[in-house]
């Protein structure tokens, strides 16, 4: 049962919901491979009376929940994979699957949501369709790009769709959003440049790729100085360069590669730095008489928030939580989120949600901060209530109840 609906209540959360929660913490499945995760949460929104689809981007589950006769619909997203860590902590719901752990919050991501759609089938407290959608690898491959190809939202169409993410340090109670860019892009670009190796004593009679390369490492971080506007910040990196082998330093190679990462907050930066790499590539290059192969893989989008429905979120966080805990300027993160791709397709909002600052940590919890990706992660089982009444709030505010003559459950 819930509580009332009154500024700052919450929702009742069942201890089922945890104890989901603790196993799927438990049983860490990483991207594509979340059978038994998809398993658990398919049974559970059966369970409760929600039409279930299984199989876009293989692992991914949808629960469909309808009420009353209104035509308009809300998605409601929440990533269900692991990352290949070995976890350090040794609570009773620690992992069990060497090298791999949930040190990103999704299994309290999962469960949140859940939660909401338990809520939400026992209330039918709205007017509408929800779409709870459980998406598999948000942390590689862009699960979320897959099912938009797999037909999401032809099979499923929403007029908004929502995210939220758990963020430690931020307190626990608040949330922070913001319009427009809050999440960066993400791609990953390697060059190879091919000459003609041979032996060092006798250069002249080689095509040596080293020099080349060694430009390029230096040329490549300069674009986001002269080919960008400093008033939007950029990240690059070159964090991998390799040539030659460990067995000899006599030899000339014949290729030598490099490879890196650039972020940024929209699609034109991201354009531009991947012009400008390959432009730098190929010509540098051939000023060396060396050929080149440039690939980049850009699997994240910017994540842009829409301004009306962040309006709607701010309004409904801060009947939920009060003003003062909603931070509504949040400083953009260099981060990357697949959810980005659904945004580009059908208007929404991505919320973070205060973890704490590690105080929930107890007994059990390994050394270091419990921060995002650290093998002493844990999400906080006490924002789960929070996180999980503010889905039903979006929801009953999005699709608002009311009364017809002949109102019925559908």
């Amino acid at each position: 049962m819930s509580s009332e609906h009154g500024s700052g209540s919450l929702i009742n959360v069942p201890e089922t919901i945890y104890a989901i929660r603790h196993e799927l913490h438990k049983h860490p499945e990483l991207a594509f491979e979340e059978h038994s995760t998809a398993n658990l949460i398919a049974e559970s929104l059966q369970s409760w009376g929600l039409e279930v689809h299984r199989g876009l981007a293989g692992t991914g589950v949808v629960g469909v929940l309808r009420s009353q006769v209104g035509t308009r619909s809300i998605g409601l997203r929440a990533d269900m994979d692991a990352l290949p860590i070995q976890e350090r902590n040794q609570f009773s719901h620690a992992s069990v699957h060497a090298g791999k752990m949930h040190a990103c919050g999704h299994d309290g991501h999962s469960a949140m949501l859940l939660a909401a759609a338990q809520e939400l089938s026992r209330t039918r407290s709205f007017d509408g369709t929800v779409y709870f959608i459980f998406q598999p690898a948000e942390e590689r491959d862009a699960g979320a790009l897959q099912m938009i190809k797999d037909g999401l939202f032809e099979r499923f169409p929403m007029d908004a769709i929502f995210g939220m993410h758990n963020w430690p340090g931020l307190p626990v109670g608040q949330f922070s959003l913001r319009p427009g860019a809050m999440m960066a892009s993400d791609t990953e670009f390697r060059i190879t440049v091919s000459g003609k190796g041979g032996h060092a004593a006798l250069p002249q009679q080689c095509t040596d790729p080293i020099p080349a390369l060694a430009h390029l490492v230096q040329a490549i971080p300069i674009i986001t100085t002269r080919s960008l506007s400093p008033l939007y910040p950029v990240v690059l990196s070159i964090t991998h360069i390799h040539t030659g082998t460990d067995d000899t330093l006599t030899v000339i190679p014949d290729q030598a590669q490099l490879g890196g990462i650039f972020r940024a907050f929209s699609r034109n930066s991201m354009t531009t730095i991947e012009t400008r790499i390959r432009h730098l590539a190929l010509h540098v290059s051939q000023a060396f008489h060396c050929d080149v192969q440039v690939q980049c893989k850009s699997d994240y989008p910017p994540l842009i928030n829409h301004a009306q429905e962040t309006e709607l979120c701010v309004d409904v966080l801060r009947k939920l939580v009060g003003p003062g805990q909603v931070v509504t300027d949040a400083e953009p993160t260099m981060a990357s989120e697949d959810f980005a791709h659904m945004l580009e397709h059908t208007p929404g909002c991505y919320v973070f949600i205060g973890n704490g600052a590690s105080d929930q940590r107890g007994l059990g919890h390994g050394d270091g901060p419990c921060v995002l990706h650290s093998a002493s992660f844990d999400f906080n089982d006490d924002i789960l209530a929070l996180g999980a009444t503010y889905w039903v709030r979006l929801v009953e505010t999005y699709l608002p109840h009311t009364d017809h003559a002949d109102n019925h459950l559908r």
